[in-house]
C-alpha cells in the first residue's frame, strides 16, 4: 500500500484474492459508517461494535459473491445492518424469554434505551428539537446527518423502502425548523 491510496475497486479486487492487507485498508475506510450504522439500528454501543466487527467478517466471506461492478459501501453496510437487526431480535427473542420465565414476577420495568440525543449540558436547541422527533423521524435523522449515510444506505440499514426515508426526512425536517424557529 505504498505510495498514493489504491482506489476502492483496487482494493476490493485484491481482497478477492485473499489480500488481507487490501481488506484492512477497506475496513479502516468503513469502519466509522459501519459503527454508525450499526448503532442506528441496535440502539447499543456493545452491539453495534459487534455487529460492526460481525458484519466485517461476514462480507470478507462472501466477497467471492460480491459483484465488483457495483459499489462496496452499501454491500457492506446492508451486511452490518443485517447482522444488527438479527442482534436485536435475538436480545429482544432472550428478553421475553427472560420475561416469561419470572412469570408474575414483580419487578421493575426493563431500563429505556439510552437516548443518543441526551447531552450531560443540555445545551443545545437542535439536539433537544431532534429529540422531539417521533423515534422513526429521529432514525432518519440520525442515518442522514450523524452517519451521513446516502437515501439508500440509510433505507438498507432502517430495513425501510427508500421512498419512506425520503418522506420521513421530509417530514422531520420541516417539524425541526418548525421548532428551531419557535425557538429563536
Amino acid at each position: 500500500m505504498e505510495g498514493r491510496p489504491l482506489a476502492e475497486a483496487e482494493l476490493v479486487r485484491r481482497a478477492k484474492h485473499a489480500d488481507v492487507t487490501a481488506y484492512s485498508e477497506l475496513v479502516r475506510r468503513h469502519q466509522t459508517v459501519a459503527f454508525r450504522t450499526a448503532y442506528l439500528v441496535t440502539g447499543s454501543v456493545e452491539d453495534a461494535e459487534e455487529s460492526a466487527q460481525d458484519g466485517f467478517v461476514k462480507a470478507f466471506a462472501a466477497l467471492g459473491r460480491f459483484d465488483e461492478r457495483r459499489p462496496f459501501r452499501p454491500w457492506l453496510l446492508e451486511i452490518v445492518a443485517n447482522d444488527a437487526r438479527n442482534r436485536v431480535r435475538s436480545r429482544v427473542r432472550h428478553e421475553q424469554r427472560q420475561l416469561r420465565s419470572v412469570d408474575g414476577f414483580g419487578g421493575e420495568a426493563a431500563p429505556s434505551p439510552p437516548d443518543p440525543f441526551a447531552l450531560a449540558d443540555g445545551r443545545s436547541d437542535a439536539l433537544r428539537a431532534v429529540a422531539g422527533l417521533r423515534v422513526e423521524e429521529q432514525r432518519v435523522v440520525l442515518a442522514k446527518f450523524v452517519a451521513g449515510l446516502t437515501d439508500e444506505e440509510a433505507a438498507s440499514a432502517l430495513g425501510l423502502p427508500v421512498g419512506t426515508v425520503k418522506s420521513r426526512l421530509s417530514r422531520a425536517l420541516a417539524r425541526l425548523r418548525t421548532e428551531l424557529e419557535r425557538v429563536e
